[in-house]
């Protein structure tokens, strides 16, 4: 997805303390349902409007809820940051110390993990429950950076009274997610926080290059991975007389014989041994083997799907196809929930330029468009059509919604969506489109 390259908190050219104190009126207006005397950047308006509707107190949060340490040890040892949590470290404690900053990385449900970094600092992250084991996503501490960054799924700075708790206004925080590379999963966060007065925009920059560098050490231990998996498979396909290839849990391909490569299959979910129809592939046998599976393609003439579920009611976007042999799952990146967001709304098509207009609000990215939809179209086995693209007229297609309207995509910028979140009713969890029938 296009963002701005870095949506900094402190705008250029302009004094700290004199925008501190402009962000200070702009709270106690919007408290107070005066006029604000500036409007606020739209990652914290957004949030500021879930804080409403979670009903947190500006002036009397709770302390975040604090994991017990028995069960903070088993958060640490089964998430997959902790793999780079040395890198991390090496990248970002030292200065964080000497810019008298904390570095805190959390889980993906805004659980801190691990802090360093400043002593004078981790004194007072524990007087505002900056602590390990703390839970610092947005309904538990309100707008900060480690709870807007998970939500939105990118780096994100919050300065001063952009915090909703005003017992917040006195730090200044930058966080970057983590993701995992092998299938997009949301893994955790990467923040550093400071005093207000510590602001700088290179901080966001910083922790944003140590967030990628820790996806590409990832994917490098997911390489290592796929090499080990390609050597226990190559005695099993040299005794293979057909096409087959064999794949990693997350689908990644090890290793092929008798047929072109391809670079990734979708899975069903649940997995077990048995068929399946799986994208370009179609009918497919699956066998389970030691890391991965062993997937042989089968010569008939497989079902192909007929419900596509768009699930957008949780944090993160996922596309379901169901048919007679069975369903998957596939994650999808923000862009790509994005564009099936609108075919599916429009399911009498949209242009390249409408789509560039709905995504980007203009018309001259189509070739990006088309390259997003392309890979798309690789995912989802050719159900969607080109010239308009569109989802071909037998597929069912499904929406599930968040709750509120105002859920949709957080993360999203594009225009068509945010004019999305003013059509989708209150409430509406599911709608069925193209067919005129809600459930």
């Amino acid at each position: 997805m296009s963002f701005p390259p870095l949506d900094t908190a402190l705008p250029a050219g302009v004094d700290a303390r004199e925008h501190a104190r402009l962000l200070r009126k702009v709270h106690e207006a919007s408290l107070c349902g005066r006029p604000a005397p500036v409007r606020l950047r739209p990652v914290i308006e957004d949030s500021w409007q879930r804080m409403r509707r979670f009903g947190i107190d500006p002036d009397g949060a709770p302390p975040p809820r604090v994991t017990r340490l028995d069960e903070l040890q088993a958060y640490r040892s089964s998430s997959p940051i902790a793999e780079v949590l040395p890198l991390i470290r090496r990248s970002l404690v030292s200065v964080a110390d000497e810019a008298d900053h904390i570095m805190l990385v959390t889980d993906a449900a805004g659980q801190i993990l691990w802090r360093d970094g400043s002593h004078r600092m981790r004194s007072a992250g524990d007087r505002v429950g900056l602590v390990e084991g703390a839970f610092w996503n947005e309904g538990s501490t309100g707008t900060n950076a480690i709870g807007t960054a998970l939500v939105v799924g990118r780096p994100v700075q919050v300065y001063s009274a952009e915090h909703f708790v005003r017992q917040l206004h006195t730090l200044t925080c930058a966080c970057a997610p983590i993701h995992d590379p092998r299938d997009g999963r949301l893994l955790g966060a990467i923040d550093v926080t400071g005093p207000v007065n510590t602001i700088h925009p290179s901080t966001l920059a910083l922790v944003h290059a140590v967030a990628q560098l820790a996806e590409a050490h990832l994917q490098s231990i997911h390489h290592t991975h796929l090499e080990r998996l390609r050597a226990v498979a190559a005695p099993l396909l040299a005794g293979l007389g057909g096409r087959a290839m064999v794949v990693d849990e997350a689908g990644w391909t090890a290793a092929v014989v008798n047929m072109e490569p391809v670079r990734r299959v979708l899975l069903p979910t649940p997995r077990d041994t048995g068929t399946a129809w799986l994208p370009a592939l179609g009918e497919c046998s699956l066998e389970p083997l030691p890391g991965g599976w062993l997937v042989r393609p089968l010569h008939v003439e497989g079902d192909t799907p007929s419900t596509i579920t768009l699930d957008l009611a949780g944090g993160s976007p996922s596309v379901s196809v169901a048919g007679p042999s069975g369903q998957w799952s596939h994650r999808l990146t923000p862009r790509h929930a994005e564009l099936l967001l609108l075919l599916a709304v429009h399911r009498e098509g949209r242009t390249g330029v409408q789509l560039s207009q709905d995504v980007f609000g203009d018309g001259g990215h189509v070739v990006t468009v088309r390259a997003e939809l392309s890979r798309v179209r690789r995912h989802l086995g050719g159900i969607i059509e080109s010239r308009p693209y569109r989802f071909v007229e037998d597929v069912r297609v499904r929406v599930s919604y968040p709750d509120s309207r105002a859920d949709l995509l957080p993360g999203s910028e594009a225009p068509g969506v945010r004019r999305l979140r003013n059509a989708v009713p209150e409430g509406t969890t599911a709608v069925a489109l193209g067919d005129g029938v809600a459930t």
